[in-house]
This record gives C-alpha cells, sequence and structure tokens, in this order.
C-alpha cells in the first residue's frame, strides 16, 4: 500500500493527515500553521521523512456547482509548488463540505467550533484522504 498524507490547505492553516500501513484508516496527524511557504515545508519534510510518503493527496474545494473557481486555482498553484519542492506527486479530492463534515463532527461531541480551528483542518484532512483511500479500494 502506498503511504500518503492528505492535506487540507487554507491561507494561514494546513490539517495534515496520514494513513496506516494497511492504506485503511485516515487519521488527523497536525495543523501547520503557515507564515510563509519555507513554515509549510519544513514540518511537511519531516513527515515526509518520518512515514516515507509516497504522494500527497490535497483536497481541492471545487464551487458547488462542480466548477474550478478562483480559490481551487490557488490551491492547484500552492500543490504543484509543493510538488516541485517534495519531488512527490500530487492528486487532489474534491473537498467540497469537508469542513462541514469536520464541524458537524465536533459539534456531535460537543466541542467548541472556535476553540478548535486547528481540529477542524486535521478533521478535514482526514477526511479528504479517507475520501481517496476509499476511492482508491473501490478501483
Amino acid at each position: 500500500m502506498v503511504s500518503a498524507l492528505g492535506l487540507d490547505l487554507g491561507a494561514r492553516r494546513i490539517g495534515v493527515a496520514g494513513c496506516d500501513r494497511t492504506g485503511l484508516i485516515a487519521t488527523g496527524l497536525t495543523t501547520i500553521h503557515k507564515t510563509d511557504f519555507d513554515s509549510l515545508l519544513r514540518p511537511l519534510r519531516q513527515l515526509i521523512e518520518e512515514r516515507d510518503v509516497e504522494i500527497l493527496v490535497i483536497g481541492l474545494p471545487y464551487t458547488m456547482d462542480g466548477q474550478i473557481g478562483s480559490q481551487a486555482k490557488k490551491i492547484q498553484k500552492m500543490a504543484h509548488r509543493l510538488s516541485l519542492s517534495l519531488s512527490l506527486p500530487v492528486e487532489f479530492v474534491d473537498e467540497r463540505l469537508t469542513s462541514f463534515q469536520a464541524e458537524q463532527m465536533l459539534i456531535a461531541e460537543r466541542r467548541s467550533l472556535v476553540r478548535h480551528k486547528a481540529l477542524i483542518d486535521r478533521k478535514a484532512a482526514a477526511i479528504i484522504l479517507q475520501q481517496w483511500l476509499d476511492d482508491r479500494r473501490a478501483r
């Protein structure tokens, strides 16, 4: 099974998820607080090395009608830079509503959405990666 990192790329926070050795379960690992591109690369490089990562799975925020809007174009641009800088391939997953799903999980756990923004990002990354893992298994 391929070792992958799931990323929920935001302007300031990046949710990161990894999968177990079997490739069945995605788990939120960390949230990276980004001040510039290098502040994102350093922790990602460390995780990639520790986990022997072979691919980055990145959520792409399509518009509700399935188009690639301005936000998705920004994500594609950042993903391309990451791919080149980290020498890893990138695959995209439709991330519409993943943050909403993550927020609903926190509400069900009776946790504050305001105090747990980083946790929402990690959970969203795990949802993105889980979707990719499930799609691969289904193929």
